[in-house]
């Protein structure tokens, strides 16, 4: 790999500098325009800190880092090397290419490889966990979605349950195994990039007492766990819950999970796409990446507007109040004329004696 090739790298890194940090990095801490942590290893603490924003080169560059206790510095190509502990820069481009979602180079000629271990963070990984699960009637996770106001459904394909998911602390502890709802990340050609985890109490009453009862695998960038099939309307959000909120109230909504504020600033959007909704929480550390999503949505020639809760995000709405009132405060932001093929046939389709289909 060339210099250039490398700088080009670290440049797109440095665009999603906190989708970056989130993954690598999950132990740290945003903190205005920067992520704080122990060290480029992982550790937690708050003597490295990584500029989030910033110009492209230069003085305070965004994805630049610098370890006030040891004097180290680099950029985001370095924090991927120390957190995985990789020597070899071929595989530090190869794994920076992967989060990207960028081909990889033409392979060259190798050792047969196929008796090797899957790599634990891979997309093969993920599609060999998502595999392993099973539909949610009847089990943990729907349990824990009713706790969550929503109706568990057979029309939920980007979820599973998995009964003893294994759950690797990230400092000292044993791994555990435990009951998850693995979801589905996916591009959109619908092909299966990574998954996500969120580890239950057994009796699906809430999720798992751990420090990180969530994390995600595989490649995350630019995709999410989707429910519905979006063509010329989308609604996206950062996690399932929230999304899945608000498709209780519109079943005939296309939904889009981004897992994080960082991920949600850089989906790809479908072909024919005419009008976005960003659903937004009420935490002002996501609304720069919201900004950001809307931005590119307006440079696609796409129509970008905002769904706001009135409390934290829309799945407290939800339980709070009920799946009409959330109907009732969505109809008021929604473009008229979704609101009438959206909400009016829903309505209709209800009073006429009918449930209706998502």
């Amino acid at each position: 790999m060339t210099r250039a090739d490398a700088s080009e790298l670290s440049s797109r890194l440095a665009d999603c500098a906190e989708a970056v940090c989130r993954h690598y990095l999950p132990e740290g801490k945003k903190s205005g325009r920067y992520w704080l942590i122990g060290d480029a290893r992982g550790t937690p603490g708050r003597s490295l800190f990584v500029r989030l924003t910033g110009p492209e080169r230069g003085k305070g560059a965004a994805g630049k880092w610098t370890d006030a206790q040891s004097g180290e510095h680099g950029d985001l190509l370095d924090i991927i090397r120390e957190s995985l502990g990789l020597t070899d820069f071929k595989d530090v481009a190869e794994e920076a290419r992967r989060f990207l979602s960028l081909p990889q180079p033409e392979p060259v000629a190798r050792p047969d490889t196929s008796r090797l271990p899957t790599n634990p963070g891979s997309t093969e990984a993920a599609r060999r966990l998502f595999a392993m699960g099973t539909a949610i009637p009847g089990k943990p996770v729907a349990a824990y979605l009713r706790a969550r106001g929503i109706a568990p459904t057979d029309d939920l394909p980007a979820l599973r349950f998995h009964p003893a998911c294994y759950h690797r602390p990230t400092g000292s502890g044993p791994t555990r195994r435990l009951p998850a709802m693995v979801a589905a990340i996916t591009d959109l050609d619908g092909q299966l990039t990574g998954v996500h985890r969120t580890w239950l109490a057994p009796d699906g009453a809430g999720k798992a007492d751990l420090d990180t009862p969530r994390r995600a695998m595989g490649a995350l960038l630019g995709h999410g766990v989707r429910f519905g099939q979006a063509r010329d309307v989308l609604a996206a959000g950062e996690g399932i819950e929230t999304v899945l909120s608000l498709r209780m109230a519109l079943p005939r909504m296309p939904v889009l999970a981004a897992l994080s504020a960082g991920h949600l600033s850089a989906i790809q959007f479908p072909a024919g796409l005419r009008r976005l909704y960003v659903l937004r929480d009420r935490d002002p550390a996501g609304e720069g990446a919201r900004e950001r999503l809307r931005d590119r949505a307006a440079s696609a020639g796409i129509e970008a507007l905002s769904l706001t809760p009135r409390l934290g995000d829309f799945n407290d709405d939800l339980r709070r109040y009920s799946v009409d009132a959330l109907r009732a405060r969505l109809r008021l932001q929604l473009h008229p004329e979704d609101a009438a093929r959206l909400l009016d046939r829903h309505s209709a389709h209800v009073t006429s004696g009918g449930a209706a289909s998502p």
